[in-house]
Parts: structure tokens; sequence; C-alpha cells
């Protein structure tokens, strides 16, 4: 069966002061999805960009999620670091609190958290801490998405605490046989018809062909694409216009379970 609608999810606000990570501004990507996962000041962001982020979101009606990572500037997040649990969740929260202070400043709700880069893959291979990451949220922020792989730790134990959790499909990652995204500290160049194809796919088979090996099966709710993947907007086009073609609408998680409760 495919799905009616589904999310479309990118990376905002991943700059710091002056600098600004990749060519293409948020301001053309913030019209082509229907939720942003902006940086909260780790990996990138500060506060004067997560401020702009929310405020261009809600003048575009895209949902806000905090995009909490490593404490790594310099190596943009995708480099892994060393910690326990608990320092791992403490700089989550800490991040989390940063971006939904700037919401709640413009009225707005958190829709959901989405760990950054290393820290996503971290999660996701960590059962401890993916435990201790969930147990945190249905104390802190019970009714807050989380955004994950369907093949990680972090999505096993959403499930199991009963925390409101969202599968991610990458537009623009490879998968290995394991279900799991290769992970890259730079991405590659993706041609916006084969990506659309992909997600298409995806979206009405639920397979997806990995790296190594033969197809794969795939579940997912949010669809995501990279603000510095090279030609990121013309991969929103492409898959926009897919998706419409195929009679699937976009909207974020926050708005189908409103339909579904109404």
């Amino acid at each position: 069966m495919s799905p009616r609608t589904i999310d479309i999810s990118c990376d905002m606000g991943e700059g710091f002061g002056p600098w600004q990570l990749g060519s293409t501004s948020d301001e053309q990507l913030m019209k082509l999805i229907s939720s942003a996962n902006i940086a909260t000041g780790f990996h990138a962001g500060d506060p004067n960009l997560m401020d702009l982020s929310i405020r261009r979101a809600l003048d575009n009606e895209v949902q806000i999620g905090a995009h909490p990572g490593f404490r790594d500037l310099q190596g943009f997040g995708r480099r892994k670091i060393e910690a326990s649990a608990e320092e791992m969740v403490n700089d989550i929260i800490y991040q989390i609190g940063a971006l939904r202070e700037f919401a709640r400043l413009h009225g707005a709700p958190l829709q959901h958290v989405k760990p950054h880069g290393a820290l996503y893959m971290a999660l996701a291979a960590n059962d401890v801490a993916s435990a201790l990451f969930v147990g945190i949220m249905r104390r802190a922020a019970p009714d807050t998405f989380i955004y994950c792989m369907g093949a990680s730790e972090t999505y096993k134990s959403a499930l199991r605490a009963g925390h409101p959790v969202i599968r991610e499909f990458y537009a623009d990652r490879e998968y290995d046989t394991t279900g799991k995204i290769v992970f890259t500290r730079k991405p590659d160049d993706y041609k916006p018809q084969k990506a659309a194809e992909r997600v298409i796919r995806a979206c009405l088979e639920g397979k997806v062909r990995p790296v190594d090996g033969t197809d794969i099966d795939i579940a997912f709710e949010s669809i995501c694409v990279h603000s510095d993947t090279p030609g990121s907007v013309e991969l929103l086009i492409a898959i926009r216009e897919a998706l419409t073609a195929n009679n699937i609408g976009i909207a974020p998680p926050s708005v189908a379970v409103a339909r579904g409760a109404a």
C-alpha cells in the first residue's frame, strides 16, 4: 500500500555567523518542504540563525524540528565523538531547549527532534544511549516526534516506550543491506530524476537497492534531503513533482496525526 501523504524534511540553519554551508539558500529550500530540521548551535547554527530559521519556517507553514549534533563546529558534526550515553543525551536536551525557547517566542510548537550526523548514527547503534534519549524525551517532550532510521536502536527504543516516532528515507544517501544509511562526511552529487524515481519506488513498492546487494524492504513516513547536497533544490522539485504525479500528498506528521484524529 502506498502512503496517502508523506513528509519532506530538510536540514536548515546550518551556518554560523557570516558562514553558510553549501551554496543553496534556506529561503529557497523552505518553500519545498513540510518539516525543517533546524541546527541548534553545536555542529552549526547560532541564536540569530535559529530565530531566522523559525521565522522562515512559519512564513512557509513548515513545521519546526530541533537538529542537535555533536559539539563539532569544525567537522560539522560528522565526526564521531567518544562520549557516554549521559553526555550525548544531556547535549541533546541542552540544544532542544535552545530551539524550543525560540519557537515558543514565536508562538510555535516544536514538532520533532532529529539528531544530526555522527550523533544520529551513534544513537542508531547504541541501545543504552537510545533508551536514555527516548526516556528523557518521554519526560521533557512527550508529544514531540523523534525522527530516526527504521533500522536503528533509536526506533526500537521509541516503539518500546510508546513515544511518537517517524522513520526517514534518505533521498540523497545510499543504503547498505541492513537498511542503514551509508554515512558520509561529504554528500555525493545526485541526479534529480534518478533520485525521484528511487523515492517513488520506495513509496510505492517499499523497496530500495543497497550499495552492496539486492533489493531490501524499507518503510518510512518522511523523506529527507540535505541542504548541503549539490543541487538540493532541483532534487526537491523533482521529488515533489513525482509524488504529486503518483497521488501522494505532502504533509508534516503533526498535520497527518491531527487529520487522523479529526
